[in-house]
């Protein structure tokens, strides 16, 4: 009885994890208007600065509101700001930055997808400034 109770955890831990991964795409995400905000960055930077937070905040505030409503954020870089890799990589770091600010302001990191976003990825009329778009899905 005893060894079986010392035992316990070890069996525990060998079962697999029961987490839910939550299922959505941010595909057309940036075609949406509503509940959505633009976070700018310094050239050639991916470091939030504190005006953000006045700018995630309301956002933040209406996901928690609201779980059942996933954010996707979308990291730009403009052309200035590398060649094609690099920006990508500048891109992809804006938009992780903004998804640990979210998490920060209390949305689950299972519900943010955090997205970089190349010139070519989108067709016309999409705000493609040094920057993240976040968007909260309906």
């Amino acid at each position: 009885m005893h060894l079986t109770l010392l035992l316990l955890p070890l069996l525990l831990s060998a079962l697999p994890v029961a987490a839910q991964v939550r299922e959505f795409s941010c595909v057309g995400a940036e075609r949406l208007t509503d509940d959505a905000a633009v976070i700018t960055f310094a050239r050639g930077r991916d470091k939030v600065q504190d005006d953000a937070a006045g700018v995630l905040r309301p956002l933040a505030e209406l996901a928690v509101a609201q779980p059942s409503r996933n954010v996707c954020i979308l990291g730009y870089a403009s052309g200035s700001e590398g060649g094609a890799e690099s920006g990508s990589r500048l891109a992809a770091r804006r938009a992780r930055a903004v998804g640990l600010e979210l998490a920060r302001l209390g949305v689950e990191r299972d519900r943010v997808r955090a997205e970089a976003r190349t010139r070519g990825f989108a067709s016309g009329g999409v705000d493609r400034r040094p920057g993240a778009r976040v968007v909260l899905l309906p």
